[in-house]
C-alpha cells in the first residue's frame, strides 16, 4: 500500500496519517446522499468492497464521557459490549451535534483519526482479521485503507468485540 500524498492539505485524517508515516491509500467516491443508504454501506457499494472490511466510526457516551466505537459498516454496535469494553456501566449514542463539535467531522465522514479532541477509542476485534480496512477520511465520500493495528496504534484504541450482526 502506497502512501498517498495530498499536495495542498488534505483532511486532519489523511494530514494525521501522513505525519505518523503510515502507508494509507485514499479512494474517494461521488457520495449520493439520494441513495437512501447509510454512508458505510454506500462506500463499501461504491467502491466494490465487501463490508466487513469498511468501518464507521460512531461516537458514544459512555458514564458521560465521549467514546469513539469503530465497528463493520455490516454490523451494528453493541452498546453494553462497548460500555464493559470502555471501563464503563452504560452507554447510549452520543448526540450528533455534540460528535461533530468534539471531532470536527460532520455526520457521515466522521474519522476515528485526527480528530479534533482524542477520545477513548475501541475497535471491533473483528477489524485484526484483515490486512487493511477502510474508514471514513474524514469528509462525506472518501475512504482511507490502512492496517487495522496502524489504525489502533494512530487511535491509541483498544479492540473488542463490540459488534453484533
Amino acid at each position: 500500500m502506497a502512501r498517498k500524498s495530498r499536495a495542498g492539505g488534505g483532511t486532519p485524517a489523511t494530514v494525521a496519517l501522513e505525519k505518523a508515516g503510515v502507508p494509507f491509500t485514499v479512494h474517494a467516491y461521488t457520495h449520493d446522499s439520494a441513495s437512501g443508504l447509510p454512508y458505510g454501506e454506500e462506500a463499501a457499494a461504491a467502491l466494490g468492497v465487501p463490508a466487513d472490511r469498511v468501518f464507521k466510526t460512531l461516537v458514544a457516551d459512555v458514564d458521560g464521557a465521549l467514546t469513539v466505537a469503530v465497528v463493520p459498516v455490516s454490523a451494528s454496535l453493541d452498546l453494553k459490549a462497548l460500555a464493559s469494553a470502555a471501563g464503563g456501566k452504560r452507554a447510549a449514542m452520543a448526540d450528533p451535534a455534540a460528535a461533530e463539535r468534539s471531532s470536527g467531522y460532520v455526520v457521515g465522514g466522521i474519522s476515528p483519526l485526527g480528530q479534533r479532541k482524542a477520545l477513548p477509542t475501541v475497535i471491533d476485534a473483528s477489524a485484526l482479521a484483515h490486512e487493511t480496512v477502510f474508514v471514513s477520511a474524514g469528509k462525506r465520500g472518501l475512504e482511507v485503507e490502512l492496517a487495522p493495528a496502524d489504525l489502533r496504534a494512530l487511535t491509541s484504541a483498544r479492540t473488542a468485540p463490540i459488534a453484533r450482526a
